[in-house]
């Protein structure tokens, strides 16, 4: 299992680390570059909206290799994913300017961003049913965590290249190619990811099943569409928590605010840091007291903390900052510490890879692909504290919080043999 739990681990930090650069790229220089024609707040925008690109682009992932890995097992999922993520992300370091080639550098863009987030699409859900699949029963939520907390070293290891190159290179020098080497670093973490998960074992749960599912996305919907609704409903203030902190903020920070690169990210790694420590630790008390409740806590929190959250970001002093986001975080990885359990135990086997991975990417498209672009609008309209972005926050996890409440517990039913309690 630790074996397991680290190939999974350094997978889908890396993964998470060739979607995360293109969203800080997007936040602080893709739109002067790529949009050149538009004013700042137009160019963050458009730029945001090749980001959101990627999170349309997830579901579609989910769907392709969820296929592969209902019919074929859930091993070539990791390798595939993570072949098609690292190829494009490098492919978005070697892009022509718009001074360059035009209009079709944007278009580019599009097109690269769409490839990472089909790639990104089968990653989760292959990394963590094998997880889930191989752990025993009464620790699935810890050991399925680990693959959680990639996603937390991918965002730190994507942003703290950028902060280092942000100190050591001048404006200029990071305009002209500093800002592409993190897309060019993504080939060599490829490489390592491949390395590691060479040798891993099959899912034994996959193993054991005897009939799989011909079209397995055409069961899911047939069969548990309600329940697909509302784990993506329930996902979506995750989403948005985590977009809004960690590339949202840093445009609105770095343009509105007038606070320093260095300092917004700063802030935002440090919340991060603790995010990440703290996913196990999380987990452990899912196995212990239930998936849902920590679900129901964690939605209730968010609720309660966007309004003080944007009144600290408001401030542009860092230790206020720090401490908007890092409540936000709390609130976060309250849900999405148990959630690699929580979704392959809602689902039997032979659909497993497809609905665990179709839902969980669908709260993508609602709380991340869309939160970036709307917060960027809501701030525009209003004054130095942006209450729009709060209240469309606290929507949101009112919204995820209903949804939850309508999903049942799932601990400790046996993972080879979980029944959908919730289909339609």
């Amino acid at each position: 299992m630790p074996r397991l739990a680290a190939a999974s681990l350094a997978g889908t930090a890396i993964e998470f680390y060739d979607f995360f650069v293109y969203g800080t790229a997007a936040a602080l220089i893709l739109g002067p570059l790529f949009f050149p024609t538009f004013s700042p707040v137009a160019g963050t925008l458009a730029a945001f909206a090749t980001f959101g690109v990627g999170f349309i682009a997830r579901p579609l992932g989910s769907v392709l290799f969820g296929h592969i890995g209902d019919r074929h097992g859930r091993r070539p999922v990791l390798v595939a994913s993570l072949l098609l993520t690292g190829a494009s992300t490098v492919a978005v370091g070697c892009v022509p300017t718009y001074e360059t080639i035009g209009v079709v550098a944007p278009l580019l863009l599009l097109v690269l961003r769409f490839l990472q987030g089909l790639g990104l699409g089968g990653e989760w859900g292959g990394a963590v049913l094998l997880t889930v699949e191989h752990a025993p029963a009464g620790r699935r939520g810890l050991w399925s965590s680990f693959p959680q907390v990639g996603p937390a070293l991918g965002f730190l290891l994507a942003n703290g290249v950028v902060l280092g190159l942000s100190a050591t290179l001048s404006e200029a020098q990071f305009a002209s190619w500093g800002w592409r080497v993190p897309f060019w670093a993504a080939g060599v973490l490829a490489v390592v990811g491949l390395w590691l998960r060479s040798s891993l074992a099959e899912s034994p749960s996959f193993l054991e099943i005897d009939d799989h599912a011909r079209v397995p996305l055409v069961e899911v919907l047939r069969d548990h569409w309600r329940l697909l609704l509302l784990t993506g409903g329930a996902l979506a203030i995750g989403y948005a928590i985590f977009y809004t902190v960690t590339t949202w903020s840093l445009a609105y920070g770095t343009e509105r605010l007038g606070v320093s690169r260095s300092v917004m990210l700063t802030c935002i790694m440090g919340a991060v840091v603790v995010k990440g420590a703290l996913t196990p630790l999380v987990a452990l008390l899912g196995d212990r007291y239930g998936r849902r409740p920590l679900c129901l806590a964690g939605c209730a929190a968010a609720a309660l903390w966007m309004f003080p959250m944007v009144a600290l970001l408001a401030t542009g002093a860092p230790l206020p900052m720090f401490l908007g986001f890092l409540g936000a975080m709390l609130a976060f990885i309250t849900m999405f510490a148990v959630i690699a359990a929580y979704l392959p135990e809602l689902y039997e086997p032979r659909v497993r890879c497809t609905g665990a991975a179709v839902g969980y990417n669908l709260g993508g498209v609602i709380g991340g692909a869309l939160t970036p672009i709307v917060a960027t609008a809501l701030a525009e309209q209003g004054g130095r504290v942006p209450w729009g972005v709060a209240a469309y926050l606290t929507a949101i996890a009112l919204l995820s919080l209903g949804c939850f409440a309508l999903l049942p517990e799932t601990r400790p039913v046996p993972v080879t043999a979980a029944a959908e309690p919730a289909s339609g």
